[in-house]
């Protein structure tokens, strides 16, 4: 990580989720790269963890990573991992609320409960969950932040079975601007980061090659996303010396791809 104080979150908790993987664990290797001590929900299981993860922090950093695994896909998810987080530490800085899932491309009439809760409970219920639990751990902290992650269907719409999670996306949004006024009092903001197409594990699952070329070429700079290009925006977004007159507002990280 490149452009960032090297001790801007020096003595800083930051708990990120979904960062076994892509842009959470991009992410969370910026964090530790700026001093901060991060507490890395992997997943279901580490096994489920990219590996450059635990080789980007190697040496002095690795005694400032703690690496959780819970299920947030499953009902009480959210509350299992607030759990294993206060067990680590009183007080949270940072909530990166990154994990998430498109469960796959639901053509709209062809939703089952079983989707639509899966969907949901990952989405939108252990989010919600989550963060009420750690509100506490957040107000105990100086200049404390929240960053979600949304993603440019919130605004634009998805592609073809991507509607529950566009839908879902489009609730952390609005959610981000409500808890924005919210929390304000308590010195606490709220923002998150919508990326665009980004070439993760996520679009290798669920766009085909063809898609994906044709979106490049759509994209004013010609290329898809990375998830070290995203991740110096929660950085920005979590660092009250950057953005501490910022919170509500959702930062679109897209290539042009969308121009709001």
């Amino acid at each position: 990580m490149t452009g960032f104080d090297k001790a801007l979150f020096a003595g800083r908790t930051i708990v990120v989720t979904g960062a076994g993987r892509g842009i959470g664990a991009a992410v969370a290797a910026g964090f530790l790269a700026c001093g901060g001590r991060v507490i890395a929900h992997a997943g279901r299981s580490l096994e489920h963890a990219e590996t450059d993860l635990l080789a980007r922090v190697a040496g002095t950093e690795r005694d400032r990573l703690t690496l959780l695994t819970e299920d947030l896909g499953r009902p009480g998810g959210g509350a299992a991992l607030a759990a294993k987080v206060l067990a680590e530490t009183a007080t949270v800085d940072v909530l990166v609320n990154n994990a998430g899932t498109m469960g796959g491309r639901i053509r709209a009439g062809e939703e089952t409960a079983e989707t639509y809760d899966h969907v949901l409970d990952l989405n939108i219920r252990q989010v919600v969950d989550l963060t009420g639990r750690l509100l506490p751990a957040l107000r105990a902290a100086e200049a404390a932040a929240i960053v979600n992650t949304v993603s440019i269907s919130a605004r634009s719409g998805g592609s073809a079975g991507s509607a529950l999670y566009s839908g879902t996306k489009a609730f952390v949004s609005a959610w981000t601007k409500t808890l924005g006024k919210e929390l304000a009092p308590d010195g606490i903001r709220v923002n998150a980061v919508s990326p665009g197409t980004i070439m993760t594990d996520f679009h290798r699952r669920y766009s085909s090659e063809e898609k994906l070329r044709a979106t490049a070429e759509s994209i004013p700079l010609k290329r898809l996303g990375t998830a070290d290009d995203c991740a110096p925006a929660y950085l920005f977004l979590a660092a009250d010396a950057l953005s501490g007159y910022m919170t509500g507002q959702v930062v679109e990280v897209n290539g042009g791809q969308l121009m709001p």
